[in-house]
């Protein structure tokens, strides 16, 4: 019975140190475990640097938003030269640094479970490049009318996730907290 016990647990050991590369996306394996927000939601931005870069033309996306993949296409200095019709380029260290911030928190390298949920559907198909092409995200939102959001003054996109997702800034997207504006009372 002891040498059973002790193979169970010398082979979670394994798996926690096989899987450290998806925890450390969080600030630590035990970080992880002890934070229970993760078993829906999406990490919150905490890097100041990306929060500021971001936020001064969108909403800063969490990185769990998107794998890796598609961060290492979209931050790239020929990307930001046109990125989504803007100028948004950066000083070359500023970018790295945003970048490897990105990557390192991507949805397919984070515990949250939207996260997690986010790079499974990603890996199903093409590289998305803007958030609302996630076939995980489009899915959440398909019965939603078009003319609450794209005909909706308020919203006018998905890409404006803060416009009706009243915690997204937190990292939180559940159905309860969302209020289309101009359409209080609907409900999915």
């Amino acid at each position: 019975m002891m040498q059973r016990k002790l193979k169970m647990s010398a082979l979670l050991a394994a798996l926690l140190l096989l899987n450290g590369t998806c925890a450390g996306a969080e600030e630590s394996f035990a970080g992880w475990l002890f934070n229970f927000q993760r078993s829906k939601e999406v990490k919150p931005v905490t890097d100041s640097q990306y929060k500021s870069e971001c936020s001064d033309c969108h909403f800063a996306y969490q990185p769990g938003l998107l794998p890796e993949k598609s961060w290492r296409n979209l931050l790239t200095a020929e990307a930001l030269k046109d990125h989504f019709g803007d100028n948004a380029e950066l000083d070359k260290d500023v970018l790295q640094a945003i970048l490897d911030y990105a990557v390192e928190n991507a949805a397919d390298k984070s515990w949250y479970k939207r996260s997690r949920k986010i790079a499974v559907s990603a890996s199903e198909g093409n590289v998305p490049l803007r958030i609302s092409e996630v076939h995980y995200i489009k899915r959440k939102h398909q019965d939603i009318p078009e003319k609450m959001i794209k005909g909706n003054a308020g919203v006018n996109s998905l890409s404006f996730c803060d416009k009706c997702h009243t915690q997204a800034v937190s990292g939180v997207f559940d159905a309860d907290t969302v209020l289309i504006p101009n359409y209080p009372d609907w409900e999915d």
